[in-house]
């Protein structure tokens, strides 16, 4: 692996550590801006993507479709920036993710104004870049984050992510009527913020991701490989523990379908029972925002109390999420808002925690590619659940896909416990 692109030989010298620790500051710094503005581009799909296909379409069944089409996109994404990251670093892998998510956008965009339903289908495919990427920034935090502390540098680029991810659901309205202005579906209004939001992500990090941290963490001369140990779960240092890493991928690939599954159709639930879109907005901003919003409190866990405990916790938490929302009664938005902030808070967990148990046991040499497998089946669960939450909900309704989901939620468990043995 190369070591240039701006990663001097101070690495090398009796002050490399305070090096290091700058780069690191400066690196987190670089991700929060960015993670700001890509926050908005991840919102759209997520809030209208459902309703502009029931709409193209004219069925509810496949509402779920888009979903799926940029998950699946994010899956070969994720695989695409990860090989590309620990070729060239993280800083080339980054800016070229988010940058066709930005093409995606503008591709949904001319989808709708031609109500050309294939160009959508190949525009979702594309825009799902957005989301691989946004999700694989969190691993740039942690490839130069002291092992003790890598999970809260993990959710610092997670808990950046809030700010546009909040705003943007809550401009549905807004974002409808400038869409309008112009000739363009107003469901296909958020897909213009999007197009903005990871095009300037992509020059963020394309201008001020430097020296790379990746390439930083291979000029070391002492690498940090995998395996040390987070000193909760009585792990000895390795430098590579296969059981941890895929304990980690199953925690985050479970907790990714069920919470997709359930967010997927909860705007289309919303839209059945005579919510205006409004409604719908504001409760997946406060989806999006628990996500997001709580993840330093998922890192400090993590950090406290190891991987295994807080695995436990995601389980318990996305199985409160699913009940509740199988429950609330439809004409509730506060009920639905609360089931839908613990499928976030639940996410949240899971992701830190598994994100933590694969980054500590892989070795620097191969540690983008590693991530961006595991990414790779992660988006293919979220694909997995979009694409089979409208039908479910078409066939036997939103309950039943709420139940199913909370009892999904609790493989987790049996997970964690692998990981522990």
């Amino acid at each position: 692996m190369s070591t240039t692109d701006g990663a001097p030989d101070a690495a090398n010298t009796a002050g490399g550590l305070d090096h290091v620790a700058r780069v690191q500051k400066r690196t987190l710094t670089v991700l929060v801006f960015a993670q700001v503005c890509s926050g908005a581009g991840l919102a759209a799909g997520i809030t209208v993507g459902a309703l502009l296909a029931q709409d193209m379409l004219d069925s509810t069944g496949w509402s779920g479709l888009p979903s799926a089409l940029f998950t699946f996109g994010s899956a070969g994404a994720a695989l695409a920036v990860g090989r590309l990251s620990q070729r060239w670093g993280r800083r080339p892998g980054l800016a070229a993710g988010y940058a066709a998510g930005a093409l995606g956008s503008l591709g949904i965009v001319a989808a709708a104004v031609l109500d050309n339903v294939a160009l959508l289908f190949v525009a979702l495919l594309v825009y799902g870049s957005g989301t691989a990427t946004n999700l694989q920034a969190r691993y740039a935090g942690a490839d130069l984050a002291d092992p003790d502390h890598r999970a809260r540098a993990i959710s610092t680029v997670l808990v950046a992510t809030t700010l546009g991810a909040v705003a943007g659901p809550n401009l549905v309205g807004v974002l409808g009527d400038v869409a309008a202005s112009i000739d363009v579906p107003r469901l296909a209004g958020p897909f213009l913020l999007a197009a903005l939001a990871y095009g300037s992500a992509a020059a963020v990090i394309a201008t001020w991701l430097r020296p790379d941290p990746l390439m930083l963490a291979a000029s070391l001369p002492k690498p940090d490989v995998g395996g040390v140990p987070d000193g909760k779960d009585g792990e000895g240092p390795a430098s590579l523990n296969r059981a941890a890493v895929v304990a980690g991928a199953v925690v985050m690939v479970v907790t990714q379908l069920v919470m997709v599954a359930i967010m997927t159709m909860t705007p289309v639930h919303m839209q059945h029972h005579h919510h205006p879109l409004s409604a719908a907005g504001l409760v997946i901003s406060i989806h999006v925002a628990a996500m997001y919003l709580p993840a330093p409190i998922s890192g400090a866990l993590v950090d406290r109390f190891g991987v295994t405990v807080v695995g436990f916790l995601a389980a318990a938490v996305l199985a409160a999420a699913g009940l509740t929302a199988a429950f609330a009664p439809p004409q509730s938005v506060p009920l639905l808002a609360v089931a839908l902030a613990l499928l976030g808070f639940g996410w949240s967990l899971g992701l830190v925690a598994g994100t933590t148990a694969i980054t500590n046991n892989t070795p620097v040499a191969t540690r983008a590619r590693t991530q961006g497998t595991v990414d790779v089946f992660i988006a293919l669960a979220g694909a997995g659940g979009g694409l089979a939450s409208g039908f479910i909900v078409a066939a036997a309704g939103f309950t039943w896909l709420a139940v199913l989901g909370a009892i999904v939620a609790v493989v987790i468990a049996p997970a964690v416990l692998l990981r522990r043995r």
